[in-house]
């Protein structure tokens, strides 16, 4: 992407005046010739971190997948868990904090502005942080939509028709950025703006090698060896360690940047989305301690879950349990990845064969960490082994996967994406598909459809050449890992 300075066009210079300082004249000492990366890097966390883990979405663009996993329902317009929207806008995460990643990248590359960038951080720690969250970004995008626009993205008036890129080769690509810029951190001075991890090169390192463990995981259908390897390499590397390494991203009790279930509960009263009867139903039938820090009671004091997809509509939101307190008040962090999610994964892998270890006991660390996480200082060890001995929770070797995969969709509660995608790829908790779907719909969605104006009208080459390789432009279309 090219970055050209401002300049001021006075008019037409019709006389030939002597003007020795003409461009020191002309420069605006109150407008930066560059932008501020520390601004850059707090603006491409929150709405490329913040908006996409936050799940309520304009469109329902974020709340779609926790809806498809009916971890959620909708209340009073029962649509989006019907899979009435198909076709689902990527465009403000290439416009917004993945050009703002990039201009830091190029910033700290260029020489001519190497220097005057470096009081935000050093450069290497600059383009590591930046390139880390540029791949989460994306990892984001295409497991969401498969093929997408990446080696040929955010190149500006260079290119407005980017090529589709096949999923698998960009997860080969970022496998390698991940781990490259983890090792570029070079011991200067923090990144400024990071309201992620606030510049610790130490937890982006593990931010890093966790993404790369958690993609690798979503290989074992579609390509175990390889998945098997980049699984190995990343453990190795150091992923989360402890519920003190888990990443939120935390809102603030500000109009500003509040969570935004609070204000679809609160500011605007409209109170769409409550927890699925599904999910509350399941909890309530294992005891699950987990259950007040996830859902409200209700108005009568009950849990009870909203009606997955019925319509017409059950009734009125004061009827059902909406998300609770930890997770909708005003300044209510959202979770972007969990010690137990790494747990989940380690045992999933060790029952696989992937790595050594005792699945039933990394199993029952995952459920003990997720435990912990939720409800704080009012867990227990008593709780716990109570909770670990019902028979449905009671670790089963020939059910491993299923047990996995449904306390990991749990423990997901509030993470849509990461949720969808485990029972995409293992079919695990079974679910039955809204009882009326819309558009056309037969079954749960496993994937969001292109924007069709800027793909289908504006770059309509590259979208016909992505639906011939990738299939039909539809919600059920899989992904190249979804091999369930």
């Amino acid at each position: 992407m090219k970055f050209y300075k401002p300049f001021i066009l006075a008019g037409l210079m019709l006389s030939t005046v002597a003007c020795n300082n003409f461009e020191e004249m002309n420069v605006n000492p109150n407008s930066p010739l560059l932008p501020n990366t520390a601004s850059l890097f707090t603006a491409a966390i929150r709405t490329g971190v913040g908006t996409t883990n936050s799940q309520v979405g304009p469109g329902g663009f974020n709340i779609a997948p926790a809806l498809y996993v009916q971890q959620f329902s909708d209340i009073t317009y029962i649509e989006d868990s019907r899979y009435k929207t198909i076709n689902f806008s990527y465009n403000g995460l290439y416009s917004g904090p993945l050009v703002n990643l990039q201009a830091i990248i190029d910033q700290n590359t260029d020489p001519a502005t190497r220097a005057s960038v470096a009081t935000y951080g050093s450069n290497n720690n600059q383009i590591a942080v930046a390139r880390i969250l540029k791949a989460y970004i994306f990892r984001w995008m295409t497991d969401r939509w498969g093929d997408i626009p990446y080696s040929q993205a955010l190149k500006g008036a260079e290119n407005f028709s980017p090529a589709f890129d096949k999923q698998q080769d960009i997860y080969n690509d970022l496998f390698k950025e991940f781990k490259e810029a983890a090792a570029q951190f070079d011991g200067g001075t923090a990144v400024k703006g990071d309201i992620l991890l606030n510049g610790n090169a130490t937890n982006w390192k593990k931010f890093a090698a966790t993404q790369r463990m958690l993609m690798a995981l979503q290989l074992s259908k579609v390509d175990p060896t390889k998945g098997k390897a980049e699984f190995t390499a990343a453990l190795a590397d150091g992923v989360l360690a402890s519920n003190a390494d888990n990443v939120r991203y935390t809102f603030l009790a500000d109009a500003n940047n509040e969570n935004p279930l609070y204000t679809n509960y609160v500011r605007s009263n409209r109170k769409d989305f409550a927890v699925s009867d599904v999910f509350v139903n399941y909890l309530k039938k294992v005891n699950d301690p987990r259950l007040p820090y996830i859902a409200a009671k209700n108005e009568v004091g009950d849990y009870a879950g909203a009606p997955y997809a019925a319509f017409p509509p059950a009734g009125p939101a004061q009827n059902f349990s909406l998300a609770a307190t930890t997770l909708s008040a005003q300044n209510a962090p959202v979770n972007v990845v969990t010690y137990a999610e790494v747990l989940f994964a380690q045992a999933e892998a060790a029952k696989l064969g992937w790595i050594t270890g005792d699945a039933k006991a990394l199993y029952e660390s995952a459920v003990k960490a997720s435990l912990q996480q939720w409800m704080g200082t009012a867990y227990t060890d008593a709780a716990y082994t109570a909770y670990i001995a019902q028979p449905d929770v009671a670790y089963s070797d020939a059910k491993a996967i299923e047990q996995i995969a449904t306390q990991r969709w749990i423990a997901l509660f509030f993470q849509g994406t990461q949720a969808w995608n485990s029972w995409r790829r293992t079919g695990y908790p079974v679910l039955k598909p809204a009882a009326a779907p819309l558009n056309g719909g037969t079954a749960i969605p496993r994937r969001l459809a292109y924007p069709v104006t800027t793909e289908g009208t504006l770059n309509t080459t590259n979208y016909n050449a992505v639906i011939a390789s990738q299939g039909p432009d539809t919600q059920y279309t899989r992904v190249w890992w979804d091999k369930q």
